[in-house]
């Protein structure tokens, strides 16, 4: 049998349809790039002004590189307003959120995903019909309650309620968890553990990317929230780095490069957090929508 070679014209069509994918990919990514480009703009300008002297600021047309560099403007903008004192109090929302979301989250998922009860379908169906309630329309329920509770201006509102779930999270644990093998469940029970061993030493263990994806999304909600602190906190020893921030730029207005430094050194830790965990955040993304 002899292997007749392919016509040219035919082989013309086929490097031509290649070149058209290859120059499709080019304009996606260069469309893609552009739009990095202009979301970068903002990130870029509140770098610039934060180390420009305050003179420069209303220049125009507007200067990009400052002309002299001002590192001052970052130990001037820490000491303009008690900075340490609303970071410490912010971190300690943040944390305690943290923790209270990951123990919450992942246990009511857990029952969700991996344990038979009557019901289970019809709570998940509920719990996930709360999406649809804005949070707007609980916030003065919730303020009575949390009034009568003697909890105002303090740190309890914004905290506590983190140790109660929530439907989003909860919902892509219980996904994740869905992905993991029920063999390891059935072995653990067969060695006599108990539900709350499988789930602390089996599946917990398992859950890294879903357990980081968690951590990121509370992190990045708490530590730039602003309405429940706004409502609950009144001293301004309590108040939180958004709080300090509003305030500062309402006492200080004409101070933009002061501002805009301490809003970057607010804005560091997310961005660290977000760079360093950003490989198991994208798999827990990833493994939440594929069920087994």
């Amino acid at each position: 049998m002899t292997i007749r070679p392919m016509p040219r014209h035919l082989k013309g069509l086929r490097l031509g349809l290649k070149q058209r994918r290859r120059l499709t990919h080019a304009l996606v990514h260069a469309a893609l790039l552009v739009g990095v480009f202009f979301m970068f703009i903002p990130l870029a300008w509140t770098i610039s002004t934060s180390l420009k002297p305050a003179g420069d600021v209303y220049l125009f047309p507007p200067k990009w590189i400052p002309d002299p560099v001002r590192w001052e403007n970052y130990r001037e903008a820490v000491t303009a307003i008690p900075f340490a004192r609303y970071f410490w109090n912010t971190s300690v929302i943040t944390i305690l959120s943290i923790i209270g979301k990951v123990i919450s989250v992942t246990m009511v998922a857990f029952a969700f995903a991996r344990l038979q009860w009557w019901g289970r379908n019809i709570f998940f169906m509920v719990m996930l019909a709360t999406m649809m309630l804005p949070t707007h329309v609980t916030l003065i329920p919730q303020f009575v309650m949390f009034k009568s509770l003697g909890w105002i201006d303090t740190f309890l509102p914004l905290i506590v309620p983190q140790f109660f779930g929530g439907p989003y999270l909860t919902f892509l644990a219980r996904q994740f968890f869905l992905t993991l093998p029920r063999d390891l469940d059935d072995a653990a029970r067969i060695d006599g553990c108990s539900s709350l061993v499988v789930y602390s030493r089996i599946i917990l263990p398992m859950s890294k990317p879903v357990v980081v994806m968690i951590v990121i999304f509370v992190f990045n909600g708490q530590w730039n929230e602003f309405l429940n602190a706004l409502i609950y906190l009144q001293s301004q020893q309590h108040f939180t780095l958004a709080l300090g921030l509003r305030m500062f730029q309402g006492e200080s207005a004409a101070s933009w490069h002061l501002l805009m430094a301490a809003s970057l050194l607010t804005m560091l830790p997310v961005l660290a957090l977000f760079f360093s965990a950003q490989r198991y955040f994208i798999q827990g993304i990833v493994f939440t929508g594929v069920k087994q």
